[in-house]
């Protein structure tokens, strides 16, 4: 079955409305959420799955809800059949800190108790801090795409979080703050062709700034017309960056054996079943930045994912993969089996990884080595000062 590109990919939609009805019309304030409940039913029928805080709804004077959290659990609810079958769980990861329970409006009592008790739901805290910066931080750790609308300056925040981890930011024009908050500021910044690029990037060289034209959403589009153009967008976006730490020097006796594991496994494996984008820096590919090492630098600081194979024991490899490390991105660390390294890379749980047996073999071996690897903590726990 031919999946969407979309298919277990975390979205995180998020923003308020102004509570001022003269900025945020009441008929504005439909459209919105008519918008959201639309691209979430389509979402879940693509398999996608969602990051989603839990807390309050806080209204305003003319009783409709500030935020869209609510919004989207109740239509993640009520689309649970639309979903594929084979879709991943799990469906949602639930963003709350100590005091959400007692938070929680009364009339998603049940709701709220329903998905808690799903394997459905991951819940995820921001430990004991109540403050939004916090659960942005982890939020953004989770989610893969963040769409924004409305908001203010936590929108903005967030949408730095995610930029900052090489995730993709769509912004939207929706006329439910001032034009110069939140989402809206986020879009006018894409505005200009040399921004949108910073905002996401499409697949195979595609043009970034055609689609901010396209998501304009004149008032008079309507709002299965604004799915469709959302939808299309979030499909055509680059794929996640999966960053390759390796040998690459053609001379080196052990850089046949590298390359056919590159070939036959890891790119098979990251790109043909897990959906990233193998990315390798070898001076043969258009440079974004004016030297090679920047070059490596910014891409490996916002990949997804990174593979350090420290076959041939390279100084530069060592210096990659401690930077993947420090930066906490799930990383996997492999070296040819029998290979002479400077530590054991089993203290990092490596893979040795072998030349013998068959392609399948070999990436069925890959592929359990990264379920078992891609969750682990990082190496240093960061407590808090004062519990």
């Amino acid at each position: 079955m031919v999946h969407s590109p979309l298919f277990g990919r975390r979205v995180h939609i998020a923003g308020s409305i102004s509570k001022d009805p003269m900025i945020a019309t009441p008929t504005d304030v439909v459209a919105a959420r008519e918008l959201v409940t639309g691209l979430v039913r389509a979402l879940m029928r693509l398999g996608a799955t969602f990051v989603v805080p839990v807390d309050a709804e806080p209204r305003r004077e003319d009783n409709h809800p500030i935020c869209f959290d609510w919004l989207v659990w109740q239509t993640i609810r009520s689309s649970l059949t639309a979903r594929p079958s084979d879709a991943p769980n799990p469906l949602a990861v639930a963003i709350q800190h100590h005091k959400n329970e007692d938070q929680i409006p009364r009339e998603f009592h049940s709701l709220w108790d329903e998905m808690r008790d799903s394997p459905q739901v991951r819940i995820e805290s921001a430990a004991r801090w109540n403050m939004n910066s916090k659960r942005m931080e982890a939020q953004a750790r989770y989610g893969d795409i963040l769409i924004a609308l409305g908001g203010t300056e936590g929108v903005r925040f967030l949408a730095d979080l995610y930029h900052a981890g090489g995730k993709p930011v769509i912004p939207l024009n929706l006329a439910i703050t001032p034009d110069n908050e939140g989402g809206r500021r986020l879009y006018s910044f894409g505005e200009a062709s040399s921004n949108s690029r910073k905002l996401f990037q499409i697949a195979d060289g595609g043009d970034s700034h055609a689609w901010i034209n396209r998501i304009r959403f004149p008032a008079r589009q309507s709002v299965p017309d604004r799915v469709t153009a959302l939808v299309d967008l979030l499909e055509n976006l680059e794929r996640p960056r999966a960053f390759a730490v390796r040998l690459l020097a053609p001379d080196h006796a052990e850089y046949p054996a590298v390359q056919g594991f590159f070939d036959t496994v890891v790119q098979p494996v990251l790109e043909g079943e897990l959906g990233y984008r193998l990315t390798v820096i070898d001076g043969r590919q258009a440079y974004e930045h004016a030297r090679i090492d920047e070059e490596i630098f910014a891409k490996l600081h916002r990949s997804s994912v990174v593979v350090a194979d420290i076959t041939g024991s390279r100084p530069n490899c060592f210096l990659e993969l401690g930077y993947a490390l420090g930066r906490m991105i799930p990383t996997i660390v492999t070296a040819r089996d029998g290979s002479d390294t400077p530590f054991d890379i089993k203290t990092l749980a490596g893979l040795h990884w072998k030349t013998n047996g068959t392609a399948e073999e070999r990436r069925v071996t890959f592929r359990e080595h990264w379920e078992a690897v891609r969750n682990r903590p990082p190496l240093v726990n960061v407590e808090e000062l004062i519990a």
